[in-house]
C-alpha cells in the first residue's frame, strides 16, 4: 500500500473488509480463513516480519509443547516429514509457507496507537503512526503474549550481573560456567534451566507457587492428546486423577524436590485460571540429580546476587526472568464492553470469547494455544463472510 502524500500528512484509509491487528499465528489464521471465503482484509503488524514473537523473542531450543496436529493452522497441515514436536525454526518455516500460500501480506511497521468505534459512522477507526484506517470490522489478534512481564524486585539497580527476560534469552552457551538464577518455573523457566544445565552453566530455579508437572507423554501417547480423548468420556476430575496417578508413577513425588502440587487438578486448574501445567522434557531429572537447584522466591537483589525470602543470600552472575507475558490490548483499544481492562482478555470465556459487539472480534485469547486460535479464526471468518455476502456492493480499499 503506497501513498503520494508526504510522510508528514495524515493519511486516511478506507478498508472494505476487516482490519486484523497482529501478524502472528492468530492473525495469519484469520486472514487465511477470510481469503478462503473471498473476503478482503488488511493486516497491521507493528514489527518488521510475521510471527515476530517466534522469530525475535524466543530461545533457540524451543519446540512446540504439543504434537504438531494440535498446532496446525486452518487449511494447511504441517509437512509429513516434520517431527511430532517441531522445532522453533520448523514452526517459523511453516508459518512463512502458510503466509505465502494464502498471499497474506501485512503492512509492517504499523504499530496501532489507538482503536475505537466511531458511533456516528458505525465504523472502527484505527490509528497507526501517520495513518488512520476505517473499517466495519476489527479483529484483535495481538494475543496473550504481546508484552513481557517484568516484576519489580528491590535492589535490582545494585546487582552487578546481567538481568534479562526470557524474551531476550537465546541459548545456554552464552552462560557457560556461570551461576544463573532463573526466576519462574513454568514451561519456559523449566526449559531455560535445562538448556543452561546442558551447556555448562549452573542454574538455580525460583519456584514461587505450587505447580503441576506432568510427563509430556504417557504410554508413548501425548499427555495432552490423551487428556483430550479422555475428556470426551469422563468428567474432568477423573481425568485429573488419572493424569496425577501417571505423573506419580513416571516422575515420582515432585514435592520431595521443592515442586509442590496444587490441591486442584491440572485440567481443572487450567480451565478455571488458565494456568498451564508443565510438560517435563528432562528438567525434572536434572533437578533430582542436583544439577538444577530449586530455591524460594527473591526478597531483594544484592550487589553480587540475591537474598531469598528465607533470609539466605547467594551470589549469581546472571538472572533470567521467566516471568511470562501479558496482553497489551488495554493500552490501545478503547472498548468498555468486550475486553477486560485489567488483564486484556475478553470478558467472556472460551468458546464464546471470539465475538464482541459492533464488528469487534478477538482471536488468540482462548488460553488454549494454537488450537484455540484456529477455532477462533474459523468462526470469525464465517461470521464476517456472512455479513460480507449479504451486502454485495463494497467500496474498494483506498485513500479517503
Amino acid at each position: 500500500m503506497t501513498s503520494k502524500e508526504t510522510s508528514t500528512t495524515k493519511r486516511l484509509w478506507w478498508v472494505p473488509g476487516p482490519l486484523i491487528i497482529g501478524a502472528g499465528p492468530s492473525g495469519l489464521a484469520t486472514a487465511a480463513c477470510l481469503k478462503d471465503r473471498g473476503v478482503p482484509y488488511l493486516v497491521l503488524e507493528k514489527d518488521c516480519c510475521i510471527a515476530a514473537s517466534w522469530k525475535l523473542r524466543t530461545y533457540e531450543r524451543l519446540k512446540l509443547h504439543l504434537p504438531k496436529h494440535f498446532c496446525e493452522l486452518p487449511l494447511m497441515p504441517f509437512p509429513q516429514h516434520f517431527p511430532t514436536y517441531p522445532t522453533k525454526q520448523q514452526f517459523i518455516s511453516y508459518l512463512e509457507c502458510y503466509a505465502k500460500r494464502f498471499a497474506v501480506e501485512p503492512l509492517f511497521g504499523a504499530r496501532v496507537d489507538r482503536a475505537e468505534r466511531d458511533a456516528s459512522l458505525g465504523l472502527w477507526r484505527v490509528r497507526a503512526g501517520e495513518s488512520e484506517f476505517i473499517s466495519r470490522w476489527l479483529v484483535v489478534a495481538t494475543g496473550e503474549n504481546a508484552e513481557a512481564v517484568t516484576p519489580e524486585i528491590g535492589g535490582v539497580a545494585e546487582f552487578r550481573g546481567r538481568v534479562m527476560h526470557t524474551s531476550c534469552y537465546r541459548k545456554g552457551d552464552d552462560f557457560t560456567g556461570e551461576k544463573v538464577l532463573v526466576v519462574g518455573c513454568g514451561n519456559s523457566g523449566m526449559e531455560v534451566s535445562l538448556d543452561l544445565c546442558n551447556n555448562g552453566a549452573h542454574p538455580s530455579m525460583v519456584v514461587r507457587d505450587k505447580l503441576h508437572v506432568l510427563p509430556r507423554e504417557i504410554f508413548g501417547i501425548s499427555t495432552f492428546g490423551l487428556s483430550v480423548w479422555l475428556l470426551k468420556w469422563l468428567p474432568t476430575r477423573y481425568v485429573d486423577w488419572f493424569l496425577l496417578l501417571c505423573a506419580r508413577i513416571t516422575l515420582g513425588d515432585t514435592e520431595k524436590y521443592g515442586l509442590k502440587r496444587p490441591k486442584v487438578g491440572p485440567l481443572q486448574l487450567k480451565s478455571t485460571t488458565g494456568k498451564t501445567p508443565v510438560l517435563d522434557v528432562g528438567t525434572l531429572a536434572k533437578i533430582k540429580s542436583g544439577h538444577i537447584k530449586v530455591v524460594p522466591n527473591i526478597n531483594r537483589f544484592t550487589d553480587k546476587g540475591v537474598e531469598f525470602v528465607d533470609g539466605r543470600k547467594e551470589e549469581f552472575n546472571s538472572v533470567i526472568l521467566a516471568t511470562g507475558y501479558k496482553s497489551n490490548v488495554p493500552s490501545w483499544l478503547k472498548d468498555e464492553e468486550f475486553f477486560n481492562k485489567n488483564d486484556g482478555f475478553p470478558k467472556t470465556r472460551f468458546p464464546n470469547s471470539w465475538k464482541g459487539e459492533n464488528g469487534l472480534y478477538a482471536t488468540g485469547f482462548t488460553q488454549r494455544g494454537l488450537m484455540g486460535a484456529s477455532i477462533d479464526a474459523r468462526k470469525i471468518a464465517e461470521d464476517i463472510a456472512t455479513q460480507w455476502n449479504s451486502k454485495p456492493k463494497h467500496l474498494p480499499c483506498g485513500l479517503l
